[in-house]
């Protein structure tokens, strides 16, 4: 990413959460364990969907993915928030911080787009159930995987270059805990108007998008067990998607709040705010949800690591 740099500086100083010292202590600690249960969480369910053979169906192919992606989304920006709490170690070079936002919004957004991927599985698997295995075979699954994780980098890769090529000329102060384009657009010592605009457009897309099809997707299947005569199999199909949709409310939730709306100084002090919520703690949670109300999830855990 160097060739696009053409800024007089080096470095940014990563203004963190808060300079207060009684606070520092507390939030470390506190953002630590949250870390350390995503790190556990996370890899846990990655190592049990590959070694388990009763987890080796779509829709926990599409959960490896995702518990994949959450460990490295938190440890892109967790880390460096830690050392700036402990050590005051708010500095962050131009380059890594031009490699910390590529690979942030490669995986947020690719998150955006397997969790449809993984609302149309459960589309067809309580839809049209009879066509389930043809639909979402394993050749189909990779596909739809990889397809997600392309979106994701092409997405990022445009922000992270129209970014890079901005001058930041003596203005290096980032109003945030890690490198995310709004708060370094507010930097830039030029007109920013393209990327503000390519930020609201380009994201509300993806966004929007990919929330509209889970919707779509959702709608389809509340249809359909409205239409299920046994009590018995509404509930199975209820809990099926109960998981999926507690984690589809927690992203879209956090992000709409974040990237859809102007970049003032005021939404920029709420939007580190938020952050937390979705770099820090919803990748510690998605595991907890995931184990809690699948059986087989907590099945396979227990089977594994008792």
């Amino acid at each position: 990413m160097g060739e696009f740099n053409k800024t007089s500086i080096d470095q940014f100083i990563l203004l963190g959460i808060t300079d207060l010292p009684q606070l520092q202590t507390i939030l470390f600690i506190t953002f630590l364990l949250f870390y350390l249960f995503s790190f556990v969480g996370n890899l846990s369910i990655v190592a049990v969907v590959i070694t388990d053979r009763s987890l080796h169906i779509p829709m926990y192919f599409f959960l490896g993915n995702l518990s994949f992606l959450d460990f490295f989304y938190a440890s892109t920006t967790v880390p460096k928030m830690l050392s700036g709490l402990l050590m005051d170690d708010k500095v962050i070079s131009f380059r890594g911080c031009m490699a910390q936002l590529h690979i942030f919004h490669f995986l947020g957004s690719t998150e955006a787009t397997l969790l449809t991927a993984m609302s149309f599985d459960r589309y067809v698997a309580i839809c049209i159930p009879l066509r389930y295995h043809v639909l979402m075979a394993r050749t189909a699954c990779i596909q739809l995987a990889t397809v997600c994780w392309l979106i994701g980098y092409v997405y990022s890769l445009i922000h992270t270059i129209l970014t890079s090529i901005l001058p930041f000329c003596k203005k290096n102060r980032v109003t945030h805990f890690y490198c995310d384009i709004k708060p370094l657009l507010k930097l830039a010592c030029t007109d920013t108007h393209l990327n503000e605009s390519l930020v609201s457009i380009v994201t509300g897309f993806v966004a929007l998008f990919t929330f509209a099809l889970i919707v779509i997707s959702y709608v389809f299947i509340v249809i359909h067990i409205q239409k299920l005569s046994s009590s018995q199999s509404r509930q199975k199909a209820i809990s099926t998607c109960t998981s999926h949709f507690t984690v589809v409310s927690l992203y879209y939730g956090t992000a709409f709040c974040t990237y859809l709306r102007p970049a003032t100084q005021d939404s920029l002090e709420q939007d580190r705010m938020t952050a937390v919520l979705f770099t820090v703690i919803t990748p510690a949670l998605n595991p907890l949800i995931y184990a809690l109300r699948n059986k087989d999830v907590k099945a396979a855990l227990w089977t594994n690591f008792k």
